[in-house]
């Protein structure tokens, strides 16, 4: 294995971030493949006592994402792993393609006041981006798995950002679907 090799981290969206610049690596020839991954584990209470401390973590130990009755969240370890190629080079190896990356992008959200309250605007424009870079019309989406925090900040942000990026340019007969799998 060669090429680059490093570790990312952007609190929640390390593993975004990563697939984001292993797509930019092949995207540019830097390597003809890689190798992506991502892991959560919870070694240390710290995480706990913080996220408690600061209202993120759910009660009720269900996160209800998009409900009035969410909370928060509920901490979980995970991990996955991507093997990435370019779609021409895994077309002419006979790969098993499972999915096609359209298009990707990353941002941040500037100044803002703080962790947990991320930016609307700075969120809308990401998605826009990525979307125009992918050509993909807002139209075009039927669902869209979102991040949905289960927090009173969180959701009403990112339902909001995608309603400004989205839904906007959609039929009033024809939502934008949303969900979030947790």
């Amino acid at each position: 294995l060669r090429g680059p090799s490093m570790a990312v981290d952007t609190a929640c969206s390390s593993s975004l971030v990563a697939f984001h610049l292993a797509c930019r690596s092949i995207a540019t020839g830097e390597c003809g493949q890689a190798i992506v991954g991502g892991v959560s584990l919870h070694t240390h209470p710290y995480g706990f006592v913080a996220f408690s401390k600061a209202s993120m973590l759910s009660r009720q130990g269900a996160c209800r994402v998009f409900d009035a009755a969410g909370d928060g969240y509920v901490r979980s370890e995970g991990g996955g792993v991507f093997l990435l190629k370019d779609y021409d080079q895994a077309l002419a190896d006979g790969d098993r393609i499972l999915a096609v990356v359209a298009g990707s992008a990353v941002n941040s959200d500037g100044r803002k006041s703080g962790l947990t309250v991320p930016s609307v605007q700075a969120q809308a424009a990401l998605l826009r981006h990525a979307y125009a870079e992918a050509g993909i019309a807002p139209s075009e989406i039927d669902y869209l798995e979102a991040h949905g925090t289960g927090t009173a900040v969180g959701d009403p942000v990112e339902t909001h950002a995608l309603g400004e990026a989205l839904g906007q340019h959609r039929p009033k007969e024809n939502p934008l679907l949303i969900g979030s799998v947790k």
